[in-house]
């Protein structure tokens, strides 16, 4: 009995005779930005800067969406979890998984919608990251972690902000937080909305707040005020900009026939309705400090269709302001091309948009959201270990059953899945695409990625539908690291990538990483290991004890460089 090592053109054609089965439709064109997951509803977005990333929380649409089945209206009452995605390049975005925010705040939780997100440093050089939260539109809570992903903790035994306390009523919904911290190192809150309350009208709901916040972050300090904002319905964020407090929200749906009452609108036009608007102050706790800037997102019926109401967050990375924002793209996308019930709707899908910022005058210029979205700001360095969840679109991918991912104590212990925890499933046909890949001048001289199942692995450059640059082989039971030799005159510049998987079975994709080719490494054969060195799986991921007369198997060495390597064997 022997075998034979299939070479790469070889493996390549038959790889591709034995699946001609399509790639798994995208729902997002590979050159668009937004949304800036193909995959995941989320809405209501926020934002922190951390270490030179940008992390981006949102409420959970899609576990509405899976507790519905797959169909009928997003009503958010069984939304109790909050998503987590992270880039360094605005294109690329890793998903970080959920906060489980039901779990870690108990039975006075029902809900969490619309996350405001901060981190300070203290006195002894901790870092603190908080997420507050609307528990439905009954009250306000707030989490702290000790990183952005977690894990996260209840610092309370109760909500955060309720009615009866000093200041709040009367506001009919207490929710959408929307938290800063000033120059001083004081964190201010803001929220409210709903429709004008009992005292209230249609060009003053009265129903919006600010208060300031205690040192602990977790508590308010004093009296919440009214801050005066006409026609708000929801979505209130801060941000400072020149020592000034930036204010925005949505506007409602009614008439504007009462704006002429307005005495200090100056010469700004009545808001169109569910439009963005903003305010500015030096003063917050003032009332009559408020200016009133105008409009800044008009409702025009983005993407070619309205979106309804919204909830953005202006956000400094870098030296650009970015515009995050919801809107039902995503699902619409999905209808089009027939992979979404018709009946279902109202999940939502965050985007992006650079936006024109003066901060000397905090104003904002008025804009379009588009789906092209921003540009890139750095490229990809594919000689750093990649999550597999750092994609700017993909088709076919899940990340739906995480109940067979074991879960890593020490990194979190309240179900939150934070990405070194989190995998990507990838059945045959589907892919991940990630942009502006710099290879450099050497290029790469071996692809080593970290898995489970068995599978085929076709790395694609620059065209999804492109043949395949190169190939990977693996099967195992665990996850485990398996590389390959690469070209380097093929692996080299600047590229899009794709991870196109063309066999599958229960293939688990965790990371990737390039290895630089090195013109000055002395060059040292692999010793290739005998059958008997060597640990054999079948097509299924068994492990084989014994080496069948024929057929494919998949062979497992370790090589003289100490890497593991996996290679398709056919036994003749």
């Amino acid at each position: 009995m022997h075998y034979r090592i299939t070479a790469l053109a070889a493996l390549t054609a038959m790889t591709l005779h034995l699946n001609a089965q399509s790639l798994a439709t995208p729902h997002k064109a590979v050159t668009e930005g937004n949304p800036i997951s193909s995959c995941v509803f989320c809405a209501d977005p926020t934002a922190l800067v951390y270490q030179d990333r940008l992390y981006v929380y949102g409420t959970n649409d899609n576990q509405q969406y899976l507790v519905n089945g797959k169909k009928g209206s997003n009503g958010y009452g069984n939304i109790k979890s909050l998503v987590i995605f992270s880039t360094d390049d605005m294109l690329n975005w890793t998903f970080h998984g959920t906060i489980d925010v039901g779990k870690v705040c108990g039975s006075w939780c029902g809900n969490s919608w619309a996350p405001s997100a901060v981190w300070r440093q203290t006195e002894d050089g901790k870092d603190e990251f908080f997420v507050y939260f609307a528990n439905g539109a009954n009250n306000v809570g707030v989490l702290k972690g000790s990183s952005p992903t977690g894990p996260f903790k209840s610092p309370r035994s109760s909500a955060l902000i309720q009615h009866g306390m000093a200041g709040v009523d009367p506001c009919n919904w207490l929710f959408d937080p929307g938290v800063v911290i000033d120059d001083n190192g004081t964190g201010w809150i803001a929220f409210g909305g709903g429709d004008p309350n009992s005292s209230g009208s249609q060009l003053w709901p009265g129903n919006s707040r600010i208060a300031k916040l205690s040192s602990s972050m977790t508590a308010l300090d004093g009296s919440a005020v009214n801050l005066p904002a006409p026609y708000l319905f929801e979505a209130s964020e801060l941000n400072i900009m020149d020592g000034k407090f930036v204010y925005t929200y949505n506007t409602s749906w009614s008439d504007r026939n009462d704006w002429s009452k307005f005495e200090k609108r100056g010469s700004h036009p009545a808001p169109s309705t569910c439009s963005m608007c903003y305010m500015v102050s030096d003063d917050p706790m003032n009332p009559d400090s408020w200016e009133y800037k105008g409009e800044y997102v008009p409702n025009e019926g983005n993407f070619g269709m309205g979106w309804g109401n919204n909830h953005t967050h202006l956000q400094k990375f870098g030296d650009n302001y970015y515009l995050f924002y919801h809107s039902t793209l995503l699902e619409q996308t999905m209808k089009e091309k027939g992979d979404m019930n018709s009946e279902a709707s109202g999940y939502r899908s965050i985007g992006v948009n650079k936006a024109t910022v003066n901060e000397s005058t905090q104003t904002i210029n008025k804009m379009t959201l588009t789906k092209t979205g921003v540009s890139s700001i750095k490229d990809m360095n594919p000689y750093m270990l990649q999550q597999a969840e750092t994609m700017a679109t993909s088709g076919g991918i899940t990340y739906e059953n995480f109940s067979n991912i074991t879960k890593v104590s020490s990194i979190n212990t309240l179900g939150n899945d934070a990405s070194q925890n989190l995998q990507v499933k990838m059945p045959a046909g589907a892919w991940t695409h990630i942009r502006y890949v710099d290879f450099g001048e050497l290029g790469a001289s071996s692809f080593t990625v970290r898995a489970k199942g068995t599978g085929t692995l076709e790395i694609r450059l620059n065209q999804r539908t492109n043949a395949a640059s190169a190939t990977i082989e693996f099967s195992s039971t665990s996850f485990e690291n398996h590389t390959i030799e690469l070209d380097p005159t093929v692996f080299k510049g600047r590229k899009h990538l794709f991870f196109v998987f063309t066999e599958s079975n229960n293939v688990q994709f965790d990371t990737w990483q390039f290895t630089q080719f090195d013109p000055d490494a002395i060059e040292t054969p692999t010793i290739v290991a005998t059958p008997s060195e060597s640990v054999f799986y079948n097509l299924s991921g068994q492990r084989l004890n014994n080496l069948p007369q024929q057929g494919i198997v998949i062979e497992q060495y370790t090589g003289t460089d100490g890497k593991r390597y996996s290679r398709k064997v056919v036994m003749e």
